[in-house]
Parts: C-alpha cells; structure tokens; sequence
C-alpha cells in the first residue's frame, strides 16, 4: 500500500497516543508516516499532556506540519461527553498554531460520527439504531445512535470514567500484579504477551476456571510480561474492577447493536462481557483495529469519501405574532429544516416561498418586546422541545431575515440579519438538544 502527502487528515487525541490519519493512494485508511510513531499505535502523548487532549493534539500536529506543512483540511475527533467544550479547546489549540498563518479547513467530528462514517462508507451499517461503546484508555462512553438517510443523530451518551482511568486503569492494575512500570515500554511488554499465539485462548479458559472456583486458580499463569508471570487472579480482578462500571453505561442502551471500538476492544474478556450483554458487536470493516476505528472513519470524511451525516437532524422553530384583522395571531415559523444545519456551515435562514422572511423583532407601536421562544421538533407533527426563551433588543419598524448556525463546536445561535446591510445580531443557543425520541410522531 502506497502512500502520498496528506492533504485532508483526521486526528484523534488520546491520553496514550495520538492518531493521525489519512487515506493512502488506494483510498485505504491509514496512520500517516510520523518521525517516533508505534505502528499501529500513533504518536506517544508526552507524559506531561497527563492525558489532556489539547495538549495532545498540539505536540502531534507540531510533528505533522514538521514533516509535510500544513494540510488543506483537518478534522479531529472529540468525546462524545462534552463534545462542545472539547471541539473548542481543539479549534483554539489549532488557531493559536498557525498564528497568522492561514488556517486549514477545521472540523470536530465526535467518536459515534466518525465510528459510523468508517461502517456506513462500507455498506455495513445497515440497520437504523446502533450503539457505540467506546472503551478508552480514560473512560468507556457509550452512545445511543439513531441513522435516518443524511444524517445521524446520537440520541443520548454515558459515561463511565473512573479516577485513575478506564484501559489505563487496566492495563496498570496488571503491570503493577506483575512489578512493571505503568509506562511506554510496559504496554509494549503487555501487548505483546497478549498477542502470543494462544494466549488469548489460555486466558478463556483460565478466567472460566476461576470463575467457577473463584480463588482456587488464580496462581495460573495465563500470560509472560516482560519476563515475568501474570496470573489469572491478577486479571480477573482488574477485569470485573472495569466490568461493574461498564454495566452501569451499557444499562443506558440495552437491546440494541452495540459497536465496540477503541484500545479496550483489543481485550477479548471485555468484548465478551459486552457481547453477553448486548449480543455479538457489529464486525468493523477488513478486520480494522478498533483502537484506530474512529481515526480511520474521520479521516474519510476529511477527504470527502464519506458524509459525516452529523447535522443536525430536527427542525428549529421560533413562536412569532402576525397580526391579521388588527388583532396579534401566535404562529410557528420554521427557520430550517431537519438536517438543514451543519457544524461551521452556513446560517440557515427562515425561507418562504423561495425568499427570506422578513420580521420585526418588535410590532409597530408595541410597548414592550415580546419574548422569544425557540424549540425544535422531529416531525411537523411532533411534540415541540423547547431550547430556550431570548429576548432581543427592541429596533422600532427595523426588518430581519432570521436564521439559525451551528458552530463548529456544535453551539447553537440564533441570528437576525438587517435588511439591505449592517452587522448581524446573533444570540446563544447552547447545544440543541438531540435525545428527543419521544417528540417523534
């Protein structure tokens, strides 16, 4: 497999390693060619990131444009949790970067998006409800997601992230059972006692035994770390340390096809667990490391093979008044429609007929102004779900064009544009909200 300079890269921040990834010259994902980078890991964080994504992100994207300038587009995945204060602190991290540089194309893409980018471009995502278990080195998120054609919604995320770390906490309980230090050279001595020929069939057998006799069995030798012996009571306890606490997120999203992905899915015993739970995990496309499958999948939307499907996916209303046979008549007015809104796209405005509509943020004569009511819904017949009330300075017999953005960090705002020319006024909305399954008809 060949590869070319990158010109659209995805990176994806961890507390571990930070991936980089592009397509090679056949289309295939692959992690870009980087001075000190494990292969099939990505570049080391340094130690003191302490785990942070931003200061991740800046060390490994340093090394990038170090190696081949600065790409045309960028796209970095973020957590699912607190997508929008993650995004952010990525956009900051990047524009500080460049300076007064020119700045590529950014766009934040979170981990069930960019999971389901990598299934959807390969046709096997063929189902309309999905659930993605992320299994990180920091925490295990699960998130809700619901496919409907162009767009993907997640309808609801949890999140288990112990004190000192999900994987990490793991593979740390085990390095200490055997007297390694928790550090690069010990996941490598860990990783590859776990990918000797038969080890992960000795441990199978090794956890049922000890299942069944619980302490009876725990001094089997189950793998060769680093010249020393890990027993399977060292494992099994680690193993239900991280289980409990994943239960307690899988319980959020019972019932539906689960797809794990991240360093965690490398460990057999944990996939099983979930596999008990949820059924067997929908299989990542030619064998992909889940570890990788989030960076693989956004790095096929940087390049435009794949539609990201993350905007947003139900309409935004606003309450107005007309007034008609001189009396004040309530109406909805729809700014956009579902799946109009994208992250760092264009403002959506309110179209009648072809053309913009125009408002008054104040009736002629009117003595105060009349608050504003956002909401938004998932069919036109739909229970409303409000987003929030504004209320807007008055501009006496001043006209607008309203719409709504997305910025791409995921925040909402409302805008309302002067008629002929002047600066538009734009109003916070937060995040719009995206669990509201039950405003379905």
């Amino acid at each position: 497999m060949t590869t070319m300079t990158p010109t659209a890269i995805a990176v994806d921040p961890g507390a571990r390693h930070t991936r980089i990834a592009h397509l090679a010259a056949d289309g295939t994902p692959t992690l870009a060619d980087l001075p000190g980078t494990v292969p099939g890991e990505g570049l080391p964080t340094a130690a003191g990131a302490g785990g942070h994504h931003g200061a991740a992100l800046r060390s490994a994207y340093t090394v990038y444009r170090e190696r081949y300038g600065t790409p045309e587009q960028v796209v970095v995945v973020v957590p699912q949790h607190d997508r929008a204060e993650h995004a952010r602190r990525a956009t900051d991290v990047l524009t500080a970067l460049h300076g007064t540089d020119p700045l590529p194309r950014l766009r934040a893409l979170g981990t069930p998006h960019a999971v389901l980018a990598l299934l959807r471009h390969a046709g096997t995502a063929t189902g309309t409800r999905y659930t993605v278990c992320d299994l990180g080195a920091t925490a295990a998120e699960v998130s809700g997601c619901a496919l409907a054609p162009g767009t993907v919604a997640v309808t609801g995320s949890a999140r288990h992230a112990p004190a000192d770390g999900f994987g990490a906490g793991l593979d740390r309980a085990l390095l200490t059972a055997v007297g390694l230090p928790d550090d690069e050279d010990g996941w490598v001595a860990l990783a590859a006692a776990r990918a000797e020929d038969g080890a992960a069939r000795r441990l199978d057998l090794a956890l049922e035994q000890s299942a069944r006799h619980p302490g009876r069995y725990d001094g089997i030798m189950v793998h060769r770390v680093g010249g020393r012996d890990l027993g399977v009571g060292a494992v099994r306890q680690a193993l239900e340390r991280l289980t409990t606490g994943l239960d307690s997120v899988l319980d959020t999203r019972p019932g539906t096809p689960v797809v794990t992905v991240g360093g965690g899915a490398r460990f057999a015993p944990l996939v099983r667990h979930v596999t008990n739970r949820q059924g067997t995990p929908v299989e990542l496309p030619e064998g992909t490391d889940p570890a990788l499958a989030a960076a693989f999948g956004a790095a096929l939307v940087a390049a435009g093979r794949i539609d990201p499907a993350d905007r947003y996916p139900y309409a935004v209303l606003v309450d107005t008044h007309r007034t008609a046979g001189g009396a004040p008549r309530a109406e909805e007015l729809l700014i956009c429609p579902a799946g109009a809104l994208e992250p760092g796209g264009a403002t959506v405005f309110a179209q009648s007929e072809g053309r913009p509509v125009r408002i008054r943020t104040r009736p002629v004569g009117a003595s105060a102004v009349r608050p504003v009511h956002v909401h938004v819904r998932a069919a036109r017949d739909g229970r409303p779900v409000p987003v929030g009330t504004l209320r807007i300075p008055a501009a006496e017999g001043a006209r607008f064009h309203v719409g709504v953005r997305l910025a791409v960090d995921g925040e909402a705002l409302l805008v309302l544009h002067p008629l002929g020319s002047g600066t538009p006024w734009e109003y916070p909305l937060g995040a719009l909200p995206t669990d509201i399954e039950g405003a379905r008809s």
